[in-house]
């Protein structure tokens, strides 16, 4: 789904497992920039319910540092 600007969209997560994961997390485009929105629902001392949000930067997986292994032969090693 393409996010309009200054727009987006908010999903319930049904894969929350902890209670410090989001109720509800989405994308949404602003001015210009793909952010990632997380919602938490809260309740203040005075019992009303509200929603606390957080922006972040959209999560991007990076590849595994390759390690170089070299064949050693037995004649090498120096004992």
């Amino acid at each position: 789904m393409e996010a309009k600007n200054n727009s987006g969209a908010i999903f319930k997560n049904d894969k929350k497992t902890k209670e410090t994961h989001p109720d509800y997390k989405g994308k949404v485009m602003v001015n210009g920039k793909e952010m990632e929105i997380a919602l938490w629902i809260k309740e203040s001392a005075k019992g009303l319910k509200y929603f606390s949000a957080a922006f972040s930067e959209p999560y991007v997986a990076t590849e595994a540092p390759r390690i170089n292994v070299q064949q050693i032969d037995e004649d090498d090693l120096p004992f």
